[in-house]
């Protein structure tokens, strides 16, 4: 069996949470799955990205963007596959970071609007908040609404680097960066945040707390690969991270029962007579 056969390689937890890396840095790679030369390149894919930014600009739906500065060739990270193009972060979404309404106003809180905190960020779908806030805080505070599908990261504190997806319409605090994609997926751009974490984390090192910054993720660079190749990717991965799952949870169980029956010899080697 095959999760028989990984937990010869992969035979702790610790070990599981090192494949999940591995799985991911590939996946933005373009390791993960094949190339298709039937696909759509990537350039095409930036043009209607340009398009559609310049549709909601016009609508008054995003404010519009300062133009970024193209990637060095020397500051490329690694090599992608033909078809696929470095761009920035910047250029592939809508950023924005959110607020944290005067905690002394009470009509600010207890209302009917999703507010999030870092804390709340789970490396995985957002379906509720802890807090709510009210619409007199969305109207006279710095606050951002997000749609559902947004993609949030933390950018400092205890949780600096976690990532979430958002299943509702949500507000959050100042900590909190969100994106809204541009015709891409996003749960590619999901994973590809959880795959640099450590990236993005080191890019934030310097001060006297570790604070990755809007300006500092707009112009981090990303690897954009065709539009049906981010679903294949995403696909693959959600399998792959399921398989570690039951992986994990094999290891889990089979250590536990090592662990009972360890107990279980000693308490009768030992045991008076």
């Amino acid at each position: 069996m095959l999760i028989e056969k990984f937990e010869t390689l992969f035979d702790t937890p610790e070990a599981v949470e090192e494949l999940r890396k591995l799985i991911l840095d590939a996946a933005i790679r373009g390791k993960l799955v094949p190339q298709d030369q039937n696909d759509e390149p990537a350039s095409v894919l930036l043009e209607r990205i340009d398009e559609e930014k310049n549709r909601l600009v016009k609508e008054g739906k995003v404010r519009k963007q300062k133009a970024l500065p193209p990637i060095e060739q020397e500051k490329i990270p690694y090599e992608i596959p033909q078809g696929w193009e470095w761009v920035r972060l910047g250029e592939i979404g809508d950023w924005g970071a959110g607020a944290t309404p005067n905690r002394t106003n009470p009509q600010y809180y207890n209302g009917t609007i999703h507010w999030l905190k870092t804390g709340e960020l789970n490396d995985g779908y957002i379906l509720d908040s802890q807090e709510k806030i009210t619409e007199l805080a969305l109207k006279e505070c710095s606050l951002r609404v997000n749609k559902p599908g947004s993609v949030l990261i933390a950018m400092y504190g205890a949780t600096i680097g976690k990532v979430g997806i958002l299943e509702i319409e949500a507000t959050t605090n100042q900590a909190c960066c969100a994106c809204s994609p541009f015709l891409i997926s996003n749960k590619y751009l999901f994973y590809f945040l959880k795959a640099s974490r450590s990236s993005l984390i080191r890019l934030g090192m310097g001060g006297a707390q570790p604070n990755i910054s809007k300006q500092k993720i707009v112009n981090f660079p990303f690897p954009l690969p065709p539009l049906n190749e981010q679903k294949r990717i995403v696909a693959k991965v959600d399998q792959l991270m399921t398989f570690c799952d039951r992986l994990k949870e094999t290891i889990i169980q089979r250590q536990k029962a090592a662990e009972q029956l360890l107990q279980s010899v000693l308490k009768q080697s030992f045991s008076s007579e």
